[in-house]
């Protein structure tokens, strides 16, 4: 277990991550009463991408056990630092940025979710080295992929394109070692957040009707998280409002 807060390194930091979070998880609160939901229906997810472990455990000492990493040659580095820290409560790790094939094997070996799978390629190669994984005792549980859909066919920026949504969503369903746990996208540059998330929920609702398992809508972040929560989102993915703007040395 960490230390306490008022015991930690960088107290001015850990003061200052205290009061964003407490903020955050306050509007979070608000955003699902307001959407006539159960604030345990949607998680919160801090995404700690480009930011030491240094801040992961004062997050991990105020309750979060759940963080979002974009960058494999980040994250490992971090996860390894911080894995015999705490105890037999480990954190749950979530690749949210895109990953490419060759960093399949490094990622299966810590991530607890991938939610930017998007082509049947990353899924052959997630299923082998987590299969791999889990023969060899490095993982106890099968990786949960989350599959992000483009709303707007633009794929340099992520997603595969919404009719080839559900051939891959049964590319992965058939794969060992993963688990089809869901959908992520992320709105298009210039749109309104609710008619994308409104898109976004149409098309989960269609996933949903051939993989009732794939529960989980990752969607929403700093700035669109109330209208993530309004279309049925049960994953946001927060950075900039608990842990402030990247540091200048990893822009």
């Amino acid at each position: 277990m960490s230390e306490p807060i008022d015991g930690a390194p960088g107290l001015e930091r850990a003061r200052e991550i205290e009061t964003a979070l407490t903020s955050v998880r306050e509007r979070l609160h608000r955003a699902c009463v307001d959407a006539g939901r159960s604030p345990a229906e949607v998680a919160l997810l801090p995404v700690t991408k480009f930011f030491p472990a240094s801040d992961v455990r004062i997050l991990y000492a105020l309750g979060c056990r759940d963080f979002g990493e974009s960058r494999e040659q980040d994250a490992s580095p971090k996860v390894a630092e911080t894995a015999e820290e705490f105890g037999g409560d480990p954190p749950r790790w979530h690749m949210i940025g895109h990953l490419q094939r060759n960093k399949a094997k490094s990622v299966a070996a810590w991530a607890h979710s991938i939610h930017s799978v998007d082509s049947a390629r990353l899924v052959a190669a997630l299923s082998k080295a987590t299969t791999t994984a889990l023969d060899e005792g490095r993982r106890s549980a099968e990786l949960d992929v989350i599959v992000q859909v483009s709303l707007d066919g633009d794929v340099h920026r992520g997603g595969v394109e919404r009719g080839e949504l559900h051939e891959l969503a049964d590319v992965v369903s058939n794969a060992t070692g993963v688990r089809l746990a869901g959908l992520m996208a992320v709105p298009p540059l210039e749109a309104d957040p609710d008619a994308a998330f409104a898109d976004l929920e149409g098309l989960h609702s269609e996933l949903l009707a051939n993989h009732p398992g794939a529960l989980e809508l990752s969607a929403g972040m700093t700035g669109d998280l109330e209208a993530a929560v309004r279309h049925g989102s049960t994953c946001v993915r927060v950075g900039t409002a608990i842990l402030g703007a990247r540091p200048i040395a990893s822009q």
